[in-house]
């Protein structure tokens, strides 16, 4: 009798390696631009297009494989990083499972050439879906091409999963600027869809943050230094008046390896404790180094979360080293006992008494008067007041209303009455005896009286459906009115938000905005919403590409709701504002001309009734 369990095939082990090695485009350009680095390349070029799912490309010239490393490389388990075990306690580089080549290869159609430095000819294999097709000699230059076509071409399922465009492009993004931060001296190159999206030459650490996140980035910036036996910290913190309300520039980099602590976050953030905003978070760039023995980077499969030995020493550590460096570059408050000398009182004049100034008032000013004597002035003027001649000036305020009598006339009430009458007669059933009154609760609601009993409104609700019900249609017909600037607005964004910001451009544009251009690191805005001040327009436009980045919507209509449903968010009038007379009415009003009127555009209920039953039971 057989048995029931049996060894599963290499290409279905692959596979299912594969679904925790690959889950997007963005992890097998990781797997190969970290393999590019590990092969001591000094130039890296990506190359993508359709946001990886129809090409990955990554060149280098690194050290390159022989003939039977080219084809041994796509073997599971096969790896040039580790011998024993006791090396895993002792990495230096980013790879080592030797899972990646045979994963990538067992979903995609892998094309590898390669050639080393000594060699006269290449190497050129293809493999699809796990399945060798060929190996061939081949004139080639020194270093390594790997190209990936047709990513998950063998699981329909799995591409179906795979998000937008937008999306995967900006995971592979991150994953690119991850790398190049955490190597500097290395000429990264990134090309999608024909188009050159980064080329960072080699730099130091400080030009190649600039470099990825925009010119204006190095004002922001303030170094941190510290060297410890248990851990070297070095890199950059933020200054707290640049916070932003995401963390898309936060990065830790221990070992010259990307990982994400939610443990070494909380230092940082302690080191900011009283300098922030609620809900900002400031920007970090720190490289950490620590032995290789006392940290484990194996205890995940895509080597983002790591394990000290030593962790409370770690945070207390970083947290003082942050929060010195904050308060010796002035950006922290401290206590500044040195007193300057110059604003001190000199020794000879101690004892000497200050004279207080007189003031002198003329009680007998008139500033009607038009004829003075230049000698009583002029004789005055030294005494530090002028004495006027006080004259009967009546004559001459009354010439201002001669002629007035014979120009006004009488209001003929009968017009009026007639107005009155015809306004009755139209909007007899709407028009009621008495003015109805609004009035503000704690800054919070709205309260109105209707013939049932009171209406209680919940005035930054209430705007946001208002607001929103007005941004879409703008965007929809694109017909936004714009309040035209006199002199350019200038945004510093980083490359990855303008490339956005590119995207968004039609249904910004429909909202009200003007874009005089869009290069790669400054955006100039010469046109804003009428709604929107010139103050509050860098805050938007960074929280709105970092919304939507997290959950780019599929199709136009979606985009274009989520883009009204946050402008509306961001605009309305927020609880806590007092708001006059005009200002309660148009939000009364404009709410119950809405379509939807009962809810905001987040599902939330906008207004309740009080009838006058439920307020007979308090009493």
């Amino acid at each position: 009798m057989s048995g029931i369990i049996q060894l599963l095939p290499d290409h279905v082990a692959n596979q299912i390696a594969a679904g925790e090695v690959v889950q997007r485009p963005a992890s097998v350009v990781k797997e190969l631009v970290e393999n590019a680095v590990d092969a001591n390349a000094t130039e890296i070029k990506l190359i993508i297009k359709d946001a990886g799912k129809t090409l990955i490309q990554v060149i280098d010239n690194g050290k390159g494989m022989n003939v039977t490393d080219a084809r041994l490389c796509f073997e599971r388990h096969a790896t040039s990083k580790i011998r024993h075990a006791e090396d895993l306690f002792a990495l230096h580089t980013k790879g080592f499972r030797g899972e990646a080549l045979a994963s990538i290869a067992a979903v995609a159609h892998v094309e590898l050439k390669t050639k080393q430095d000594q060699e006269e000819l290449g190497t050129h294999v293809i493999i699809e879906g796990s399945k060798f097709v060929s190996q061939e000699v081949a004139v080639l230059p020194k270093g390594t091409s790997f190209l990936v076509k047709n990513l998950f071409f063998n699981i329909p399922a799995r591409r179906n999963f795979l998000k937008s465009d937008n999306v995967e492009l900006k995971h592979i993004i991150d994953e690119f600027e991850r790398v190049a931060l955490a190597h500097p001296a290395i000429h990264f190159v990134l090309i999608s869809n024909g188009a050159e999206i980064f080329n960072l030459p080699s730099t130091n650490y400080r030009q190649r943050i600039v470099n990825i996140f925009g010119g204006k980035t190095n004002e922001k910036l303030v170094p941190v230094n510290e060297e410890t036996e248990i851990i070297t910290i070095s890199g950059f913190v933020g200054k707290p008046e640049f916070a932003k309300k995401n963390r898309s520039e936060q990065f830790f980099l221990v070992n010259d390896r990307f990982i994400k602590s939610s443990f070494l976050h909380h230092a940082v953030m302690s080191a900011y404790d009283g300098l922030l905003k609620d809900g900002n978070q400031p920007s970090y760039f720190l490289y950490l180094q620590v032995p290789t023995h006392t940290i484990d980077i194996n205890i995940h499969p895509t080597k983002t979360e790591v394990k000290f030995d030593d962790e409370q020493a770690l945070y207390a550590i970083l947290r003082s080293a942050v929060k010195h460096s904050l308060g010796m570059f002035n950006v922290a408050p401290v206590l500044d006992f040195e007193r300057d000398a110059t604003l001190d009182t000199p020794y000879a004049y101690k004892d000497i008494k200050s004279d207080v100034p007189l003031i002198q008032v003329d009680s007998t000013f008139n500033p009607f008067v038009t004829d003075t004597k230049k000698s009583s002035s002029s004789s005055n003027v030294s005494s530090g007041f002028s004495i006027y001649k006080k004259q009967d000036t009546t004559s001459n305020w009354e010439s201002l209303y001669v002629g007035l009598k014979q120009d006004t006339f009488e209001v003929d009430n009968h017009t009026f009455e007639t107005e009155e009458a015809v306004t009755s007669k139209l909007f007899d059933d709407e028009v009621t005896e008495t003015k109805t009154l609004l009035y503000q609760l704690n800054r919070k609601y709205i309260i109105n009286s209707i013939k049932s009993g009171l209406l209680v409104i919940h005035q930054n609700r209430a705007h946001q459906r208002i607001l929103y019900e007005q941004f879409l249609t703008n965007i929809t017909i694109h017909h936004a009115s714009s309040q035209q600037l006199i002199f350019p607005l200038c945004l510093h964004l980083g490359r990855e938000e303008v490339l956005y910001l590119k995207e968004l451009q039609p249904n910004l544009e429909g909202l009200g905005f003007a874009f005089e251009s869009i290069a790669l690191d400054e955006v100039r805005i010469i046109g804003l919403p009428v709604q929107v001040k010139e103050s509050e327009v860098v805050a938007i436009l960074n929280d709105l590409i970092h919304n939507l980045q997290q959950n780019i919507p599929e199709d136009s209509f979606s985009l274009s709701d989520s883009i009204a449903k946050f402008m509306a968010k961001s605009v309305a009038i927020k609880s806590g504002k007092t708001l006059n007379e005009i200002e309660l009415s148009n939000i009364v009003n404009g709410l119950f001309a809405c379509k939807e009127p009962n809810f905001s555009p987040f599902n939330q209920p906008i207004f309740i009734t009080l009838t006058t039953d439920e307020l007979d039971k308090r009493f």
